[in-house]
């Protein structure tokens, strides 16, 4: 009898322990990371043929320092809106990408920048756009978030505005880039020929950066910079700095940068739409992610992709274009990729 009831405590010891593991492993599976970042570098006509291995290897040499510094910040228990301004930065101060030094010129050969960050705990949000003499764009919309009551400012006055926060400010020389200028010329050579169609050439490329983060809080953040597209007229602004199309943040669904055919982002509200699909329907965010991206917009005639994180660090990072430089962090986890395969 006594025998009996050893082995029947162990047999109970065992199926509790078992039971325990089973918990504990879904428990595992569907828990919150401890944080998350994911990056994109903008989609478009990116493609092997067009790359050569050294130029590939700098491309993926600057994201992995780019998710470097958010990683850091947020690893360190530091802020998501300090790992995606600080993050942004880095890419905006790379010549690689349609961002901030890299930037594009206007038909006119200027260069005008635009950014914009949200917060998911408090839905407050700043953007710039058509800022001339900005170093970083990312930080003046951070600054219009948080020092004034406002949510976009443009042009001239978001200038002035940046000048009073003593933002850094640089001579409208400091963004020239060779590639670029090649670039403008291709394009208005192209449009002599197209009777004034623009943006035909398949080597134009939507550059825009952006960065999504969740720190240690729980908190979600979403930035997006972009130097606009090539041998645009009229001031135009793309989605970038519009919160809603090119940006979007909730803790309680998802946080959203967009890269690509802006007007096409504008028209279908893309970013939020990634979090209405979530909060209305029940859709996960790779579901919510691929659907408008590889559906809604493609068939619409958009062409681009976006990056985007929920509330327990599930990521997705999908595009219709031949490619997005694009990457992510986690805890003991990284990836970084340009092309469809």
């Amino acid at each position: 009898m006594k025998n009996s009831l050893i082995i029947l405590f162990a047999a109970a010891a065992l199926l509790q322990g078992c039971t325990s593991d089973a918990s504990e492993t879904a428990a595992t599976d569907g828990a919150s990371t401890a944080y998350a970042l994911v990056i994109h570098g903008g989609a478009g006509a990116i493609t092997r043929a067009d790359m050569t291995p050294e130029m590939e290897q700098e491309y993926l040499k600057v994201l992995n320092e780019a998710l470097d510094i958010g990683e850091t910040i947020l690893k360190g228990g530091g802020t998501s809106l300090d790992a995606v301004e600080k993050t942004i930065m880095y890419l905006e101060d790379s010549p690689l990408f349609n961002a901030g030094k890299g930037a594009v010129f206007t038909h006119e050969g200027k260069n005008e920048l635009d950014a914009s960050v949200m917060d998911g705990a408090s839905m407050k949000a700043g953007a710039v756009g058509g800022v001339t003499i900005v170093k970083n764009p990312i930080q003046a919309a951070r600054a219009v978030m948080e020092k004034s009551q406002h949510v976009l400012l443009v042009g001239k006055g978001a200038e002035q505005f940046a000048l009073e926060q003593k933002i850094d400010t640089v001579s409208p020389e400091y963004f020239f880039t060779q590639a670029r200028w090649d670039a403008l010329e291709r394009a208005k050579a192209a449009e002599n020929q197209q009777e004034g169609t623009l943006m035909t050439n398949p080597d134009y490329k939507f550059g825009t950066v952006g960065c999504v983060a969740l720190d240690r809080s729980g908190n979600i953040v979403a930035g997006t910079s972009t130097g606009g597209m090539t041998n645009k007229r009229w001031n135009r602004l793309g989605d970038a700095p519009i919160i809603g199309a090119g940006t979007y943040a909730n803790n309680a669904t998802c946080g959203v940068s967009c890269t690509g055919h802006g007007e096409f982002f504008i028209r279908y509200a893309v970013a939020h739409d990634v979090s209405a699909m979530m909060e209305y329907k029940g859709s996960s965010v790779q579901e919510a992610g691929e659907f408008i991206v590889n559906q809604k917009l493609k068939n619409a005639g958009g062409e681009g992709g976006l990056i985007a994180l929920d509330k327990k660090g599930n990521i997705v990072m999908p595009f219709n274009s031949e490619g997005m430089y694009r990457g992510y962090a986690k805890a003991g986890e990284r990836v970084v990729k340009i092309y469809k395969d």
